[in-house]
């Protein structure tokens, strides 16, 4: 430039320059001027390049010659050129040459923001932090402003881990600065934050990386719906349908439908939907309310209902068990129902009313010996009403009367053991024989005295009259005894002295004398 421009002193717009340089002179023909600058051109795209200049004028774009209008004109000379500049740092330098006449340039460089031409996504956004404030369950974002030329703003999305993406920020303007507050759900989820750039041509961003946040929870879960209550003989069932997001129900209950009685809660804890009230009183009318809790402790509104508990036959007895008395009888044994309102038991032998009783127990002395009885017993409340009965059978024993002791028992010593013989026994009932080993115990304090003590050594069969017994220590003194053994288990073994017993000498026991 020269100062046949007129301008006065120097001055810079970008590339639009007047005047002189400072400390610089220019001549008034033949010189030239050069500009030059780098900068970030964000994702890239379509610019537009364009020039204004008397006399010579070229533009380079990272060294290569994009516009070249250099030669001497009188008059000043335009060229706009279109081109894609990639995405990053680049270079552009603005060479000027003036020879005669007046001398003047201007060059500028723009983003093409039409839609229809420019396709290129702004950069994601960078450099962006979350700070949640759990009191107030707000979220702050803060971010780095992008280099794009034709930046317009910037989108805010937000979704939780297994959801799609939904847009935070306004839905038709744009987030122009670089931070942003909204406020998630206080429902304890973890959300995930995306930002995106958006430029003037309209085109979107990849997301920048994503930001985690994990909220207080103060979200209760939805009321329960569905609630029902049927009544039935262990109670009034309440059902309804799950709730989402709820770990477990509280049940409350209230006599009647008085608004101005008492609610009482009845059930806590519960982590189905169904649960039975097995403490209403029978004809009578409730109100029910059943609420729904969240793992964060944040309760439901209530869902109500009311039903009234009719008049039930109570439950069978439980455990009844008969067994063996004799002499007394065979005595039963059992275990209430949950009812609260029995107040008798009756008793039934082999499908007869036997008898009624108040206890959980009986005692019936009228039972024959061997023989096989079927027992049931039934509840009874106070209006009447007859459970369903609990069954048991036993066969009494066929007497007490253990068999007779075996006739003829002796006993030999050999050397291969003690051979013990006796007469087969008559009883008719005969099951086995038991077979004793006694040893004797002197008495140290009186010279010959002491005592036969007895062991049971082994089960022989019915049909035996004969037994080896193994060899013992040559010179120790020993009895034997066989004892007769019925099929109900009597037998003299209790009164063993009164059983069949035989000592039998050792082979080479000592002699006397």
């Amino acid at each position: 430039m020269s100062r046949r421009s007129g301008k006065g002193p120097s001055a810079c717009d970008d590339f639009l320059c007047y005047g002189d340089p400072a400390g610089v002179t220019l001549p008034v023909d033949n010189f030239s001027a050069r500009w030059s600058m780098t900068r970030d051109f964000g994702s890239g795209g379509p610019f537009q390049f364009a020039v204004e200049a008397q006399d010579g004028v070229r533009v380079y774009l990272d060294g290569v010659r994009r516009i070249d209008l250099w030669r001497n004109v009188s008059t000043t000379q335009k060229k706009i050129v279109a081109l894609t500049v990639p995405a990053g740092r680049h270079s552009i330098r603005v060479d000027y040459a003036a020879w005669t006449g007046a001398a003047n340039i201007k060059f500028a460089y723009a983003p093409n923001t039409s839609a229809t031409v420019d396709k290129v996504r702004p950069l994601a956004p960078t450099g962006a932090s979350l700070a949640y404030d759990r009191a107030l369950d707000k979220v702050t974002l803060k971010w780095a402003a992008n280099k794009e030329m034709d930046q317009a703003g910037y989108r805010l999305y937000r979704r939780l881990p297994t959801t799609a993406w939904a847009r935070v920020s306004s839905a038709t303007a744009l987030i122009t600065g670089t931070s942003y507050v909204t406020y998630p759900p206080a429902t304890g989820e973890s959300f995930l934050y995306e930002l995106r750039a958006v430029d003037r041509a309209g085109n979107e961003s990849w997301g920048g990386a994503d930001l985690t946040v994990a909220t207080v929870d103060r979200t209760a879960p939805a009321a329960p719906s569905g609630l029902t209550a049927t009544d039935a003989r262990t109670g009034v069932a309440l059902a309804w349908k799950p709730v989402a997001g709820a770990t477990r129900y509280t049940v409350h209950r209230r006599l009647g439908a008085d608004p101005a009685a008492p609610v009482t809660q009845i059930a806590t804890g519960v982590t189905t939907t169904a649960w039975t009230d097995a403490t209403a009183a029978e004809n009578t009318g409730y109100s029910y309310w059943v609420s729904a809790a969240d793992a964060a402790g944040n309760v439901s509104a209530r869902t109500a209902v009311t039903a009234a508990h009719g008049d039930y036959a109570p439950g069978a007895p439980t455990g009844l068990t008969a067994r063996d008395g004799t002499p007394a009888g065979v005595v039963l044994d059992w275990a209430a129902p949950a009812a609260p309102d029995v107040v008798s038991y009756r008793v039934h032998r082999d499908g007869v009313l036997w008898t009624t009783v108040h206890e959980r127990t009986y005692t019936d002395r009228s039972a024959a010996y061997g023989t096989t009885y079927r027992y049931t017993v039934t509840a009874v409340d106070g209006a009447g009403n007859e459970s369903a009965a609990a069954e048991a059978s036993l066969t009494t024993r066929g007497d007490l009367v253990a068999p007779a002791a075996v006739t003829g028992l002796r006993g030999t010593a050999r050397e291969d053991g003690v051979l013990l013989e006796w007469d087969a026994s008559t009883e008719p009932d005969l099951e086995r024989y038991d077979l004793y080993k006694a040893e004797f115990w002197p008495d140290e304090e009186e010279p010959g005295g002491g005592v036969w003590v007895y062991h049971h050594v082994d089960y022989l069969a019915a049909a035996a009259t004969s037994h080896l017994f193994p060899s013992t220590q040559d010179g120790d003194r020993y009895r034997f005894a066989v004892v007769a053994v019925d099929t109900w288990g009597n037998s003299l073994a209790t009164d063993i002295e009164k059983a069949s017993w035989v000592e039998v000498p050792e082979l080479d026991a000592p002699t006397e004398g």
